[in-house]
């Protein structure tokens, strides 16, 4: 399978979907639980920059560097948000799960969690990743956080790694699941779930 052929993955909480322009009102609705926009940290578009940012992720899907996904609750068939694989590197078979955001309502609600599974268990046994990374800004907690309790560990921090417009540069905090790792993270992942 391509890495970037479009793929539905569906879970119990949640389905993850091939992004397209039709989700755009969607994902305002979603963006505008929380209004997450308004976190400096992160890069949840503003409403009326929605469409731009569906057109970018759609755009480097083409170039074969991202596949974009938009997440449904199964309970409601809301759009709560979107994840992504991105800096696809298909000749040494890498992935990163990343770009990703949730509505306030949704969020510790699990359908992160089973999200990172599916994506995961999509990389690792699908498309035989060796490794699957995680990047998110220095002062994001609740994203470094998350990461660690999927059970990734840090690689490192990025120093002055990224121009964010009208802050400056963000350190960027690197973390990875490697494929070693792969079963006894799916376990713990499974068992979050279950709870």
């Amino acid at each position: 399978m391509a890495f970037t052929e479009p793929i539905t993955l569906t879970g119990v909480h949640a389905t993850l979907e091939p992004l397209s322009v039709e989700h755009h009102d969607a994902l305002v609705a979603a963006a505008s639980d929380g209004e997450l926009w308004k976190l400096w940290y992160t890069s949840v578009p503003r409403p009326e920059a929605m469409i731009t940012e569906i057109e970018r992720r759609l755009d480097n899907q083409s170039k074969g560097t991202w596949l974009p996904f938009v997440i449904r609750r199964n309970d409601t068939g809301a759009i709560s948000g979107m994840t992504n694989f991105l800096n696809i590197d298909a000749t040494n078979r890498r992935v990163e799960i990343g770009g990703t955001w949730n509505a306030r309502s949704t969020q510790r609600t699990g359908i992160n969690t089973e999200c990172k599974l599916m994506l995961l268990t999509h990389a690792f046994e699908t498309l035989k990743c060796p490794a699957v990374e995680f990047r998110t800004h220095f002062m994001n907690h609740q994203s470094r956080e998350a990461i660690a309790r999927l059970g990734a560990k840090q690689d490192g921090i990025l120093r002055h790694h990224t121009l964010v417009p009208g802050v400056g540069y963000r350190d960027t905090v690197v973390f990875s699941i490697i494929e070693p790792e792969w079963a006894t993270v799916k376990h713990h992942l499974r068992y979050k779930l279950d709870r």
